[in-house]
């Protein structure tokens, strides 16, 4: 057997002295580490690893069911920006990131979960395969048209050259529609062979593709298009249209153009379908009800959509700036209310019985907390310019923490080994 006793006796000075020096040596360098991307990327990189490891199945294209106590449901922006022709904008004219990278991880995962192939098929397979997994925008590009070279119809390949390098909408719905074109090609030609899985996984492209085609059209003002082409993804989604979460991207349209019984249909076909709340759902519903003036059902319907989601008002009245939306939101958190807000900020501002009505609901009460992980997920995807409701972002504090722990801990074995012996310094030195 092995005698701890015969061990921590053979145990010199000496060795607790270049234990303590080694752990305080390392712990420093996490620490410096910790301490540079904190002040690069505004995030600590251990809990930002852990919150992708934690929450990475979470915030894939949709959302997952959860017990209402603790929730943490981080979504895909059914209305987000194109990163090349609308979020590059802003790093252009402030150098401001307007994306964490929590958010880009999480799309980057959606990416690869709905996207990817198989990586045994090779060629320009592994070429985008690697595109999704870059960090770089122009890295991510290169991979793209490395896929385009080897495949000339890879359609996700033209999404993402689509999304990240076109500099313009315009030209970023060029590209979505050749993709269109590709796609359709692809998922003809599987479902004749009979590759199931292929097919499905082409035809969740294919959807996402038409999708961003009709938020091109919208960006355009061709809001007759747009409702055309969300409409037919609804029919195309079947019984749940929430599923593509076109739902939101319908209603804004609707909106834009003034549409309100139209409106008003899809939100009681979406009730009639058990649809999961969103922000939008609900304060829509709210806005189409309060437009003429605080009617019983008008103040029903604002006292919901505040209870569902709090941080909405502060952004509705102009309390708080708007900035670019993250490409992920939690559910009934700080990013889903200014994803919602920088949308339809413009339809508030015609109907100011909504909005008196808003501001007498809301009140000067602050939202109730979330939980410990929508707080988290939350404060990581808001862009540091901006900051969260929730709380600011603090300088990582778990680091120090444990280095001060582990030196305290071997000073006081020392201490507890040879209690009456003095250490010189300078003889320790010379000795190692």
């Amino acid at each position: 057997m092995w005698d701890s006793s015969t061990f921590l006796g053979a145990l010199t000075p000496k060795f607790y002295v270049a234990l303590t020096g080694t752990s305080s040596l390392i712990s420093g360098l996490i620490l410096i580490f910790e301490w540079w991307y904190f002040r690069k990327y505004g995030t600590s990189f251990i809990e930002q690893m852990s919150l992708s490891t934690v929450w990475a199945g979470w915030g894939t294209w949709g959302a997952t069911r959860a017990p209402e106590g603790g929730e943490c449901k981080v979504w895909r922006n059914p209305t987000a920006l194109l990163r090349g022709a609308e979020y590059a904008r802003l790093w252009a004219a402030a150098r401001t990131a307007p994306l964490t990278y929590y958010d880009m991880n999480l799309s980057a995962q959606d990416h690869q979960a709905w996207l990817a192939t198989a990586p045994a098929w090779g060629g320009a397979d592994e070429a985008l395969a690697r595109a999704w997994r870059e960090r770089e925008p122009a890295a991510r590009v290169a991979a793209a048209r490395a896929a385009l070279r080897l495949r000339p119809d890879c359609a996700a390949a033209l999404l993402l050259l689509a999304e990240e390098d076109a500099p313009t909408v315009l030209e970023a719905e060029r590209v979505l529609r050749r993709a269109w074109r590709a796609g359709e090609a692809s998922l003809r030609a599987l479902a004749a062979a009979g590759a199931g899985g292929a097919a499905r996984r082409e035809a969740a492209l294919l959807a996402h593709v038409k999708r961003r085609v009709a938020m091109c059209a919208r960006r355009l003002g061709r809001l007759k298009d747009a409702a055309r082409m969300f409409r037919e993804l609804s029919r195309e989604a079947g019984g749940a249209p929430h599923a593509l979460q076109v739902r939101d991207n319908l209603l804004e349209v609707l909106l834009e153009q003034r549409s309100y019984a139209d409106a008003q249909a899809v939100l009681a076909r979406c009730e009639d379908a058990a649809a999961p709340p969103t922000a939008t759902a609900l304060y829509t519903a709210a806005l189409l009800r309060a437009r003429t003036g605080p009617e019983p059902p008008a103040t029903e319907a604002m006292r919901l959509a505040v209870e569902f989601n709090p941080y909405v008002p502060a952004y509705l009245l102009e309390l708080r700036a708007l900035t670019l939306p993250p490409e992920h939101v939690v559910r009934r958190g700080d990013s889903e209310a200014l994803a919602y807000a920088f949308w339809h900020l413009r339809h508030w501002r015609r109907a100011d019985p909504a909005l008196r009505l808003l501001a007498a609901t809301a009140g000067p009460r602050a939202p109730p907390p979330l939980s410990a992980a929508a707080r988290a997920a939350d404060r990581e995807l808001l862009p540091p310019h901006h900051g969260s409701a929730v709380g600011a972002r603090g300088a990582p504090a778990l680091v120090p923490l444990g280095a001060a722990l582990c030196v305290l801990t071997t000073l006081t074995l020392t201490v507890q080994r040879w209690p009456t012996i003095t250490l010189d310094p300078r003889e320790l030195l010379s000795g190692l």
